[in-house]
């Protein structure tokens, strides 16, 4: 017999990262860094800032946090650029996932079940942290 998902916590990823590592990486390389590390959307909101090191280690730690929510580190197919670290248009941060990201999150979502991506990003110099929280909902099918 099946037990019916229940809805809750299916993941939980933290990461803390060095500010100035991150601003020492961006000064010996650069948009080979940022390219290789970041997508378009989090590159065009990070260069925007006055302050780009903590904006880009905010979100390489959320990277970092969301790959161990996701139990696979940057391994098994997911990379930087899968997971991408967006705001909303009010601001608050949301995770996008892509390729190997993406499936992995497919694969670990059971049946009948929609999951759901929480991130939230700080900052107190020299450290910027991220905590992810994948969630599980049951899937709502519309009556016929």
């Amino acid at each position: 017999m099946d037990v019916p998902a229940q809805s809750g916590i299916l993941a939980i990823g933290i990461d803390i990262t060095d500010i100035r590592r991150i601003e020492k990486t961006l000064e010996r390389f650069g948009d080979r860094f940022t390219r290789r590390c970041f997508t378009e959307r989090e590159r065009v909101r990070s260069d925007r800032r006055g302050a780009r090191a903590p904006s880009y280690a905010r979100r390489w730690a959320a990277k970092e946090a969301c790959a161990k929510a996701l139990g696979t580190g940057f391994r098994r197919g997911v990379s930087q650029l899968d997971i991408g670290i967006v705001n909303l248009p009010g601001g608050r941060p949301t995770v996008e996932l892509s390729g190997g990201a993406a499936a992995r999150l497919s694969e670990m979502t059971p049946a009948g079940m929609t999951a759901k991506i929480d991130v939230s990003l700080t900052d107190e110099p020299p450290l910027a942290q991220a905590l992810v929280i994948i969630s599980l909902q049951p899937q709502f099918s519309e009556p016929v």
